[in-house]
């Protein structure tokens, strides 16, 4: 009579009984996974605030309203306003130290350098992260294969030291290794989705922070011509 073997291939039967090796990449995995879901959600809220703001100071700036109104405003709370907004109070901070009849070629140098530099400094707070995101999504995949190589390798050696091998001896050294696999893609997936998610809306908020710079320079400008043509009308 031929003997039943049963094996308890349950999930962490399955994690418990595997490697070290193995359980020191699920667990590298599992972190991974732990951390890349952290930032994706914290970018997720960064992102819709930030366009929501940014939608918002826009409908403001382009109904006319007092430029030196959205500079106070700005002025007084520069840590809760957006990126935009704080990109017009750098401009606009700089415009106002120069005084009327000055060239107004390095009044406007300066003024869209400042927006540049705050424009810089706010693109690489928004992009923060995302490298980090890009990584899982490229590397996890590979680690998990590792762990799922190993583990095949252990089975196979395992499986050499038995006389009369079945299914039943190397599946559960087949299924541990296997899990490495599925982690690895438990974690580059969602990491590869959100990069290009927020890759693609931080890639369309400096498209318009660049030209939102372009269009406040014209409107300094314009303001600075004014006076002038007045005075050569005069």
């Amino acid at each position: 009579m031929s003997k039943v073997i049963t094996q308890d291939l349950s999930f962490f039967h399955l994690v418990s009984g595997a490697s070290l090796p193995v359980q020191l990449v699920m667990l590298l995995l599992l972190l991974a996974s732990f951390v890349s879901w952290w930032f994706i959600f914290r970018k997720l809220f960064t992102l819709r605030q930030e366009i929501k703001q940014t939608d918002e100071f826009e409908n403001i700036f382009w109904r006319g309203s007092d430029l030196n109104a959205l500079y106070q405003r700005a002025a007084g709370a520069r840590h809760a306003v957006g990126s935009m907004e704080r990109i017009f109070e750098a401009g606009f901070r700089e415009f106002t130290k120069y005084q009327l009849g000055v060239d107004i070629g390095p009044i406007m140098d300066s003024t869209r350098g400042a927006m540049r530099a705050v424009y810089q400094r706010e693109m690489d707070r928004l992009e923060s992260h995302l490298s980090f995101l890009a990584t899982v999504g490229s590397v996890s995949p590979y680690v998990g294969l590792f762990g799922t190589v190993w583990g095949i390798m252990n089975a196979f050696r395992e499986l050499s030291n038995v006389g009369q091998a079945t299914i039943a001896h190397v599946a559960p050294g087949i299924a541990e290794a296997l899990i490495a696999t599925a982690m690895g893609l438990f974690a580059a997936i969602p990491a590869v989705i959100a990069y290009n998610r927020y890759a693609s809306d931080t890639a369309q908020l400096a498209t318009r922070y660049e030209s939102f710079i372009e269009e406040v320079s014209n409107v300094l400008q314009r303001r600075v011509a004014k006076p002038r043509d007045m005075a050569n009308f005069s």
